[in-house]
């Protein structure tokens, strides 16, 4: 139940014609807390409740629990959530021994894409694709939690 990553901006949408696969998220957040955080998430037609915990000092890992949950239950949910309702395209890329998860940005994140690799332990090395950019890993601004809250757009650029 411990989850690690790694997340990192991308340099183009090359990704794009290397993803096996993509769904269409939206996610709300019922408690952003910075020790624990609740989410209710839409990825397609099926719906899944998370809760996880704090991050890590260098923000590498921390506990995830999810549970699926019926679309009408998710659907409910997201109205409860807090403002910003996050909206995004999923991409999953297999590169190497990995897989990379692309999420593109719409709404007041537009224009924002981040990529993630999830990890074994937080040393395990990976192959990094040619499109892969700046590393974000432990940086509070780029969690989505912190998204619904400070949007992308409202970001000093």
């Amino acid at each position: 139940m411990i989850e690690i990553e790694r997340k990192f901006l991308t340099l183009s949408d090359a990704f794009k014609s290397e993803a096996k696969r993509s769904f269409r998220i939206k996610q709300g957040f019922l408690n952003t807390n910075q020790d624990r955080t609740v989410r209710v998430r839409l990825k397609d037609d099926n719906g899944f409740l998370t809760v996880k915990g704090k991050s890590s000092d260098d923000g590498l890992s921390r506990f995830e629990w999810e549970k699926e949950i019926s679309k009408s239950d998710a659907e409910s949910l997201l109205g409860l959530c807090e403002e910003i309702v996050i909206d995004k395209i999923r991409y999953e890329i297999p590169y190497g021994n990995h897989i990379f998860e692309v999420d593109e940005f719409f709404g007041e994140n537009a224009g924002l894409i981040i990529a993630e690799v999830e990890l074994q332990n937080e040393n395990e090395s990976f192959e990094k694709p040619h499109w892969l950019g700046k590393e974000v890993t432990g940086q509070v601004k780029y969690y989505n939690a912190q998204l619904s809250k400070e949007p992308f757009n409202t970001w000093k650029k």
